[in-house]
């Protein structure tokens, strides 16, 4: 199981190092988009902080989501395109080869991070955060990865073809916008506040946000957990029932 899982992974990062698309969705793309942020709007914004403060930890939940429909269109490849058969006949592992596109997926998103972060210092980014909460924010970041990834790997097996499967993880990109990310959810307009309040994401970077402060919200930090580790197992739960129905 160890070794499949390994050879799945080693594949997985081959088809993104040969796909320049993917590469600039998952790790260019985040960092585009902070800079124009920073750059172009973040004067309009009254955060009461330096806004690459306040922005640099929805951009790293936006560094997440950004890879995904790449990561939705593989694994649908895989099923519609027949590999999934020659696997099966090679008696390769069926938890390996989803593993392995999470996997690949994960650490895909941490470089994406250090791209973020490294950025957000060169735009003056001032953070509290002691050793131990870099150490949380990196855990924190790898957790919603394992999250999304499962629950893209779902949604790529869900769909009918590549294409649709890419479509199917636009929502997730969507969120972050409709959330705490770019500004305060009580800034925003009557329902799209709420909405934002109560949205999965505006908790995760409020965690993300209070441990680069120094300060997290023990409230902030309980619900980021309980939304990643419930969004996760349905994720898992649903992409290892479709993987066995459609394999």
């Amino acid at each position: 199981m160890k070794s499949h899982s390994t050879v799945m992974l080693r594949r997985n990062f081959k088809h993104i190092a040969r796909n320049p698309t993917s590469v600039f969705n998952a790790v260019l793309m985040p960092v585009v988009v902070m800079l124009m942020f920073v750059y172009l709007l973040g004067g309009a914004f009254n955060v009461g902080v330096d806004y690459v403060d306040y922005a640099t930890p929805g951009m790293l939940l936006l560094a997440v989501c950004y890879g995904l429909g790449s990561v939705a269109t593989a694994v649908n490849s895989d099923m519609t395109k027949g590999i999934i058969n020659r696997f099966k006949v090679m008696d390769v592992s069926r938890d390996a080869v989803l593993t392995g596109h999470v996997v690949a997926s994960l650490l895909t998103n941490l470089v994406a991070m250090a791209a973020i972060v490294g950025v957000a210092f060169l735009l003056g980014f001032h953070p509290a955060a002691s050793p131990l909460d870099w150490l949380a924010v990196i855990g924190m970041v790898a957790l919603l990865g394992f999250t999304t990834g499962w629950f893209t790997v779902a949604l790529g097996l869900a769909a009918k073809s590549p294409e649709t499967a890419g479509l199917a993880s636009v929502p997730l990109v969507m969120l972050p916008f409709f959330s705490s990310a770019i500004v305060p959810a009580d800034k925003m307009g009557q329902g799209v506040r709420q909405f934002a309040e109560y949205q999965p994401f505006t908790p995760i970077i409020e965690t993300l946000r209070g441990l680069l402060n120094g300060a997290p919200a023990t409230s902030d930090v309980i619900a980021a957990l309980a939304w990643c580790v419930g969004i996760a197992l349905v994720g898992y739960l649903w992409a290892s029932s479709t993987f066995k129905k459609r394999a």
